[in-house]
């Protein structure tokens, strides 16, 4: 129809003079005539925005609503001091406590700063515990500040004041355990953890009637019990169950399945729950001869982590240090999901893959810990100095 309109009111197409632009009258009418909405466009692959696929590295353990943003903001803390802690610990090990700034660039995971990155960065936002200088050799050397210096005597002292207290952790760590041994290269690795000092392994030897250094097949050196403590095989769980009882019982829930038809109410399902829970199963007890996915196991499992955090300084862990420990506390592949049915006593932070674990008793509604340890006064002290410009 509109091709006979336009051919019947226009004369012939002269082809020598034929252009483009000849046909802006026709194409005009044609256009107005019909709709392109038929037409489908497509982006090219290239030009779309994927979306990132959900990762245990990124994906949040708690749901908006089950966040506790003051526990959350400690675990965003300890990744901001993270160089802190490790340069600090690195160090201190350096003879003159010093470092040339050519290696510390390249000694990322030693000094806890992201690969790629200058180190110098990292140093600029301390200036109060770290320092740089021009040695006699021409070379940018690293190393702490007088400040720092003072601060270190400082831990110590502390240490060395806490020197019997460390020494019943372990022997409490020992106690726990399936075969009452524990690698000395595990104690090492989680020794801030506990307090306990760099030096350890050499402090053991003051103690003969509690410890032993045996070296096993492959030369893997071994810490072993010497003598048993009933004084000392009560957990922190048992004390709090004489001071109160019913917050005991609500520590933990083992919930009872049952059918729906016996409509039970609130209350009579928090009793037949407490038949599940109570009497609870000591972390002091040999949980290796229990069999696995029992009840009792269970039971067993959740109680040594309650004890192994209430030994901790700050009575919480990351996952690295609880799978340190896996095969002394017969523990599971699927302690992340145990954990997570015990809301009311544990509080897992961080993403699911790097998540930290909690004793929510432990802290105030502030997230400030009730009970500090000198130890970790002293780190909080060392914190507070790190974000000072000048003292």
């Amino acid at each position: 129809m509109a091709w006979s309109f336009v051919l019947s009111k226009t004369r012939p197409l002269n082809t020598s003079t034929f252009s483009i632009f000849n046909l802006r009258p026709y194409l005009s009418i044609f256009t107005s005539n019909f709709s392109t909405s038929f037409l489908i466009t497509k982006t090219p692959q290239k030009f779309k925005k994927r979306k990132k696929k959900e990762s245990p590295r990124t994906t949040l353990v708690q749901t908006e609503p089950n966040r506790i943003p003051a526990l959350e903001h400690i675990v965003e803390r300890d990744a901001f001091f993270r160089f802190l802690i490790k340069s600090k610990e690195f160090l201190s090990k350096q003879p003159q406590h010093v470092l040339r700034l050519d290696d510390a660039g390249k000694l990322y995971r030693e000094l806890g700063f992201p690969r790629g990155r200058k180190v110098a960065r990292f140093i600029q936002r301390h200036p109060l515990i770290f320092e740089t200088y021009r040695h006699d050799d021409g070379k940018i050397w690293l190393g702490f500040t007088d400040f720092m210096e003072e601060l270190l005597e400082e831990e110590r002292a502390i240490m060395d004041s806490m020197e019997l207290d460390r020494v019943d952790k372990v022997r409490k760590l020992l106690m726990m355990s399936a075969e009452k041994k524990i690698p000395l290269s595990k104690i090492y690795h989680c020794r801030l953890l506990f307090g306990i000092p760099d030096d350890f392994r050499d402090r053991v030897a003051k103690y003969p009637n509690y410890f032993r250094v045996v070296v096993e097949d492959g030369g893997k050196r071994v810490l072993e019990l010497v003598n048993w403590d009933p004084m000392l095989a009560v957990s922190a769980l048992e004390k709090e169950f004489m001071l109160d009882e019913d917050k005991v019982k609500r520590a933990f829930k083992f919930a009872v399945k049952h059918g729906k038809d016996l409509d039970l109410d609130e209350d009579d399902t928090r009793k037949l729950n407490l038949l599940n829970t109570l009497p609870l199963v000591s972390p002091y007890s040999d949980g290796s001869k229990l069999d696995l996915w029992t009840l009792e196991a269970e039971k067993y499992r959740v109680g040594v982590l309650h004890e192994f955090l209430s030994l901790t300084l700050e009575k919480r862990a990351s996952i690295h240090h609880v799978v340190e420990f896996k095969e002394e506390f017969s523990l599971t592949k699927h302690t992340y999901q145990m954990l997570l049915k015990q809301p009311r006593t544990f509080y897992l932070a961080g993403t699911e893959m790097n998540w930290v674990l909690f004793l929510k008793d432990a802290y105030d509604e502030n997230g400030v810990l009730i009970n500090k340890d000198p130890q970790v006064v002293f780190t909080e002290k060392l914190f507070k100095h790190a974000q000072m410009q000048e003292r």
